[in-house]
């Protein structure tokens, strides 16, 4: 698989519309360096550090208007694609999601951010019940977490135990929290035997000052690419062959012992 992140400050006005243009722009560059898949940030269609009032005013269901554009896009440039937006949910909450779409446009998961962060997520989402869903597009099994979640090990965890190959993390991280594009995700990655993809925003907005460092974190270590902090769209091959070596080489999942960890993580 040839996987593509778009890095971006994304539109100055957080308009999804235009922010749909510079997705389809994304994709046709992707799709011109042979790329299968295509992650955005965070957020993406709308901006991250909007507010209560615009987040609801923003809100869209899953297979609402920008939806519809982003399948046409996929069908369009034969990409799949992976971007964050808020959700407006059948129950009326509004979540922080994102949404997988194969190349032809079909949903293939929508995931809702389960670790809120600070008070800037809280004031405008409900927090996500944290679902073991995977998918599949060319024979690797991909999860989705969304920026903060993959700071916690257990949720990268339990989406190794289901069967990931892949996780894509769509993310707004600021600074100085460079420490998780350098040491985070590729530890991740290592100690759960998949590709962690993590595409950040950069630029500012509001009191927030991005760092960019979008990369895609190694199963046998370290980090396979590493973004600067300005706009930007890298590419990189994800290969079987690199997967089963690094499973090979590294057995935490086969030494696990769940039941030391019970008492303190409630595990089974």
């Amino acid at each position: 698989m040839r996987l593509a992140l778009l890095q971006t400050a994304g539109d100055p006005a957080n308009r999804p519309a235009a922010n749909l243009d510079r997705l389809d722009a994304a994709a046709a560059a992707a799709v011109e360096q042979g790329a299968d898949l295509l992650l955005a940030p965070e957020m993406f269609l709308s901006g991250y550090n909007i507010g209560r009032d615009a987040a609801q005013a923003l809100a869209e269901p899953a297979d609402g208007p920008s939806a519809r554009r982003a399948a046409d896009i996929a069908r369009t440039r034969n990409i799949a694609l992976c971007y964050g937006y808020p959700e407006r949910g059948a129950d009326g909450a509004i979540y922080n999601a994102a949404l997988l779409l194969d190349r032809g446009g079909a949903p293939l998961l929508n995931f809702r951010k389960t670790h809120l962060f600070g008070d800037l997520d809280r004031e405008m989402f409900a927090p996500g019940p944290g679902t073991v869903e995977l998918a599949e597009i060319d024979g690797y099994r991909l999860g989705i977490l969304i920026c903060y979640d993959v700071e916690f090990p257990e949720a990268v965890r339990a989406l190794a135990l289901g069967g990931a190959d892949l996780v894509l993390v769509p993310t707004a991280n600021m600074k100085p929290y460079d420490a998780v594009s350098h040491f985070v995700v590729p530890a991740r990655a290592f100690e759960n035997e998949l590709y962690v993809a993590y595409a950040n925003r950069c630029g500012s907005e509001g009191t927030l000052d991005y760092m960019g460092l979008s990369c895609v974190g190694d199963p046998n270590g370290g980090n396979l690419v590493l973004a600067g902090e300005g706009e930007e769209l890298i590419v990189v091959d994800l290969s079987p062959e690199r997967l089963q070596a690094g499973r090979a080489l590294n057995t935490h999942l086969r030494d696990r012992r769940p039941e030391v960890y019970a008492g303190v993580t409630g595990e089974r």
